[in-house]
């Protein structure tokens, strides 16, 4: 496992932070710079039976992609390897892989009954002879094949990096369709990856900025069906919804969950002010955070939920303020060129991600909790809404290109700025919000 860890750590030592060896297993932190991706690969799954033959290809195939699309990792094709896998259980042929510059080996056996699929897999440093940790087996309804096969692809991202992954996990959005002068905008969810869409609500209204609670189960979210934005609370299994908030002669929207999911902060506009509230989800008691004569708006919880960061004007121009969870005095922690927006705290804690406007430009950009080492990670005619990945490694973002007549795409960024990459959907996509790993 060091070997190739080590391996890691040659092409990425002068942008990474490496724990030490002597206090447990080595990880690995990039940070910046260019990376020569690691070369892996991932030969088709043993099919354990006639039933698994089909699936034991596609299997591996979504592992692949999981993987190389993180930047991180470089797949070396089927039609370029030498050996061959055809028992789970025989000895690995170390020199046919060494002999492509295959760095990691996963190798994988499915079985089927009925609608039963189980996946038992193994990950393998090719230089060392060695396997990485024990072999894991998974197992789930054949439905779910792309989970499957995702939950494998999470555990050979960690065992070689040291991180926990994130490819397990969904993402809410805003499907858009039709033409700019009748757009058409209703909530979507798909796999991270772009997969399995589906539908929650109809097109008859206009929804914004969809939310995920910490559990995945419930999505926040902004309709004007009622002709004023509401914020409404939708149970994505059973596709029911309610009004969480509605009071007459205001406006409320910008909703997230507390991390325990139990409160919900929001903005609420009445009088010609928008100040942030929060809500007891079970009893509905509202609270009223900021009280000043600007527009206080986009709060987000830090993950132990005991501060808040937000954006407001009250300076002048809009910048990002940090205050304690129940309300208080708030500073202020943007102080670069342009005019800050929508910051969402990293599920690490270590990081703010934000939307920032600058001479004419957009951009995705992270900063430190107090606003130090500012970093830009895009640039773009319109890029907004940073939402992070579960491990705090990838943000997704909606990118509006010029020309676009108003068409919106999902984007995804590494937080050093790389692996610049679209994510694919069937119409145009904003507002994302991405899920906690999936239990």
């Amino acid at each position: 496992m060091k070997q190739i860890l080590l391996m890691i750590l040659a092409v990425c030592a002068a942008c990474a932070s490496v724990a030490s060896a002597q206090t447990g297993p080595l990880r690995i932190e990039i940070t910046e710079g260019v990376i020569e991706p690691l070369p892996f690969a991932v030969p088709d799954f043993v099919p354990d039976n006639s039933a698994a033959s089909e699936v034991s290809g596609q299997l591996g195939r979504v592992i692949a992609a999981d993987l190389a699309g993180t930047g991180l990792f470089r797949e070396i094709p089927a039609s370029a390897h030498i050996g061959k896998v055809s028992s789970f259980e025989a000895p690995i042929q170390f020199a046919d892989w060494k002999a492509i510059n295959a760095q990691a080996l996963v190798t994988g056996a499915v079985s089927v009954s009925g609608n039963r699929l189980t996946v038992r897999f193994r990950v393998w440093d090719v230089f060392s002879g060695s396997e990485l940790g024990n072999g894991l087996q998974f197992a789930g309804s054949t439905d779910g094949w792309r989970r499957m096969a995702h939950k494998v692809a999470d555990a050979v991202y960690s065992r070689i990096t040291g991180e926990g992954g994130y490819f397990d996990s969904r993402v809410v959005f805003v499907s858009e369709s039709g033409p700019k002068n009748d757009r058409r905008k209703r909530l979507a969810i798909m796999d991270y990856d772009g997969a399995n869409v589906q539908y929650l609500t109809d097109s008859t209204s206009i929804v914004l900025a969809p939310r995920f609670s910490p559990t995945g189960d419930r999505v926040l979210y902004t309709s004007y069906e009622s002709g004023f934005p509401r914020i409404y609370v939708l149970d994505v299994g059973k596709v029911q919804r309610r009004v969480l908030e509605s009071q007459d002669g205001t406006m409320s929207f910008a909703p997230r969950f507390a991390p325990d999911g139990n409160t919900v902060v929001y903005s609420l506009a009445q009088g010609g002010n928008t100040d942030i509230y929060s809500m007891d989800v079970r009893s509905g008691k509202s609270t009223r955070l900021t009280n000043a004569p600007s527009i206080e708006t986009a709060p987000s919880f830090s993950p132990d939920g005991q501060q808040i960061v937000f954006e407001s004007d009250r300076s002048g121009t809009q910048q990002l303020y940090i205050m304690p969870a129940g309300g208080g005095e708030a500073r202020r922690i943007s102080f670069g060129q342009g005019r800050y927006g929508t910051p969402v705290w990293s599920p690490r804690g270590d990081l703010i991600a934000f939307t920032k406007q600058s001479k004419g430009r957009f951009h995705i950009g992270v900063m430190r909790t107090d606003g130090s080492e500012e970093r830009l990670l895009t640039a773009s005619f319109l890029d907004e809404g940073p939402t992070w990945a579960p491990n705090g490694r990838v943000i997704m973002f909606t990118r509006e290109s010029q020309g676009a007549q108003g068409r919106s795409t999902l984007y995804s960024v590494d937080i050093t700025g790389r692996n610049l990459r679209p994510v694919r959907t069937p119409d145009g996509g904003s507002d994302p919000s991405w899920s906690p790993l999936q239990d």
